[in-house]
Parts: C-alpha cells; sequence; structure tokens
C-alpha cells in the first residue's frame, strides 16, 4: 500500500498530516508513505519522512505509481491508474467565490483553470465539514463525485482531550504569558494585490496602534496568507509575533483568545472554538463586486462585529466579553449551520472511508468513484 501525501505548497500540514498522523497512531499493517514538498519546506519534515519535490518528475512518479492520493489543494498534471484513489480534502469552508465562480476576470488565467478543472476530474472524494460547505464546494468546483461531511481531520485537535495542554505549550513556545491576551490576525489574500511579477501586499492593521492602544496586555499573532507570507518583511517586535510559518495553524486556534479577520476560511475553523472573532473589512464592496464576490454573505452571516478601521478593530478586542453576549445568538446560528459536522472523530471517519484491510491485513482503498 504505497500513499501519496500533499499539503499546499509543499509543507506538511493540514488536513493531510492530520490524516497521517492519525493513520500513524492507528497502529496495524504499515504502509508506504511518500510526501510531496514544496521548495521552502522540504527541511520542516518529521526525520525519516520520505519526501520527493513538487513539480518534479519524481513527484509525477509517485502520484502515478500510488494506491492512495491525499491532497488538500490541486496537483499538478499525472496520469491517474486504474487502481488509484484519490481523496481531495480541501482546505477550508469557502466564504470567498473561488475556481470559475471567482468575480476577477484574468484571461491568461482560463489556461490554469482549464488544468485545474483537469485535476478535479481525478478526485473520488472530496471532503465537506458541513453540509452547507458541501453544497458550496461541489458547486465551486462542478464536481459530480460524492462529498461526505465528514468534519475536518484538522480540526479535530480543537476538541481533544489535551487541548487546554497543547493550548498551554503552543503559547509558553511563542512567548505569550499567561496573562496576556492572544490575538490572532488572519487575513486572506486579495487577487488585484499584484504589482509587477510579484505581490504588491501591505498589511491594512496598524501595528504601531496596536502596540500603543493595547500592546500591555495583548499580543498579535499575525498569520499571513502563503501567497503573501514572503511579501513583507519580518514583522517580529514588540507585541507582535510572526507566526505565518507555523506549521498547524489549529495550534494558533487553540493558543488565541480572539480571531481577527476577513474573508478567510480560518472564521469556520475557529468558530469551532466558541472565542470571540472581529471581521476587519476595509474593502468589503471592492472584493464582492470587482474581486471575489461571496459565497457566504458577511454582513448578514459573520458572527462577530464587522469594522472598517484599525481603530475600530482595537475598540472591539478591547471588550470581548461585551462581544460574547451581543454575538451569542448570531455565533450559535453560525456555528450549528457551518460546523455540524466537526466533532473531535474526523480523521477516523474519513480513513474508515478511504482504507480497509484485505484477508491478510494489508491496508488496501476502500473507496473508488
Amino acid at each position: 500500500m504505497k500513499i501519496v501525501w500533499y499539503s499546499s505548497p509543499g509543507r506538511y500540514a493540514d488536513n493531510p498530516r492530520a490524516l497521517h498522523e492519525r493513520l500513524l497512531a492507528r497502529g496495524g499493517a504499515p504502509a508506504e508513505h511518500v510526501w510531496i514538498a514544496g521548495p521552502l519546506h522540504a527541511g520542516t519534515f518529521p526525520a525519516g519522512t520520505t519526501t520527493v519535490a513538487r513539480d518534479s518528475a519524481e513527484a509525477v512518479a509517485a502520484l502515478e505509481s500510488a494506491d492512495l492520493v491525499v491532497a488538500d489543494n490541486h496537483l499538478p498534471r499525472w496520469r491517474k491508474g486504474p487502481g488509484t484513489t484519490h481523496l481531495q480534502t480541501w482546505h477550508g469552508t469557502p466564504m470567498k467565490r473561488i475556481h470559475r465562480d471567482a468575480r476577477a476576470a484574468d484571461p491568461a488565467g482560463e489556461e490554469v483553470l482549464r488544468v485545474l478543472d483537469e485535476d478535479i476530474t481525478r478526485w473520488d472524494l472530496l471532503l465537506a465539514p458541513s453540509e452547507a460547505a458541501a453544497v458550496l464546494l461541489r458547486s465551486a468546483f462542478r464536481y459530480p463525485g460524492p462529498v461526505p461531511v465528514t468534519g475536518y481531520p484538522r480540526n479535530d485537535g480543537l476538541l481533544a482531550d489535551d487541548a487546554a495542554v497543547r493550548r498551554e505549550r503552543v503559547r509558553t513556545a511563542l512567548g505569550v504569558a499567561e496573562d496576556r491576551t492572544a490575538v490572532l490576525y488572519m487575513p486572506t489574500w486579495r487577487d488585484d494585490d499584484r504589482d509587477g511579477e510579484g505581490p504588491d501586499f501591505r498589511l491594512a492593521l496598524d501595528l504601531a496602534r496596536f502596540r500603543e492602544r493595547l500592546g500591555a496586555d495583548h499580543v498579535l499573532l499575525l498569520r499571513l496568507h502563503p501567497f503573501v507570507a514572503d511579501a513583507l518583511p519580518p514583522l517580529d517586535g514588540p507585541g507582535v509575533v510572526d507566526v505565518s510559518q507555523h506549521p498547524d495553524v489549529a495550534d494558533l486556534y487553540l493558543a488565541a483568545d480572539v480571531l481577527v479577520t476577513d474573508y478567510s476560511s480560518a472564521l469556520f475553523d475557529f468558530a469551532i472554538t466558541g472565542k470571540p472573532v472581529v471581521g476587519f473589512v476595509y474593502d468589503l464592496e471592492h472584493y464582492r463586486d470587482a474581486v471575489r464576490g461571496f459565497y457566504v454573505d458577511p454582513q448578514e452571516s459573520f458572527p462577530g462585529p464587522l469594522v472598517r478601521e484599525s481603530e475600530e478593530v482595537f475598540d472591539a478586542l478591547g471588550d470581548l466579553e461585551g462581544l460574547r453576549v451581543e454575538f451569542k445568538e448570531r455565533y450559535a446560528d453560525f456555528q450549528e449551520r457551518f460546523c455540524g459536522g466537526d466533532d473531535g472523530a474526523a480523521a477516523d471517519r474519513v480513513l474508515d472511508l478511504v482504507l480497509s484491510s484485505g484477508p491478510d491485513g494489508e491496508l488496501r482503498p476502500a473507496a473508488r468513484r
């Protein structure tokens, strides 16, 4: 049994990591595991992990010889064999429109979309964390195959018995004192943040004012989107910790006391924790009308305040208890709609879907479309 794993952009992370770790923890028959590694992350995999370079002939060969392929994003072109099962976990419930539904029109991107559509034809299963997400993902990808609502394996740790211990361990590692409020800021990327050959990304939140207003008892955990994480110089400093390269975002959800985001799918995962959220939507109309558009309208559904200026963000962060009271019912409605599949046992459900044991005890793929 050969399993090839990929988490974009070639990290040891996300749903594939959670499934890999859970499969190893369950024991049983051994399997051959190969991870596709990106150039910036090749040295971050656990010791002893077999890796092949992304966009290499070795990666294509691994995919074409796999019994099971597990990915959380699109893969390069490869010929899927008749005995291969391809599990696409994806990487979040989309608030913003994706794939061919995105509003931004880029004629040069049509060939890219054709390649992505070709990749979708290889999927045998597409996971969803909720019934609502299943509808959105099926529609976005025009995907006709099974979309089981299993919850997301990467979120199991948010509900695990050792969650409080992990929170303390992560905060200690990040240097966040017990008596400080940890603010996790996770903005999504903007398709039009482009200048020449690369992203022209500017952080909208005023870090200097954050330090002035809240720095005495708050710390900002800054998590940039992978597409723009290298577009800014290091932003570590008094009261700010850049966690853009932290390998497990679930650790950051546990460590944080509040999330500040905009149109990121992080909102749907973080809401499992029940902790307050603040929407910093300084470009809402532009993003809605010219860049992406929304499946889930933040003005109708966001389970916390929507604000436009940094000062309003800081006002909201100064009264988290008030946010809990004001948005209690709206938050509960959001959780019921989007978090229902996450109960801490998603990884086991998914592994049971895609793997079985033969008479000889060997693992084999169990699900094919």
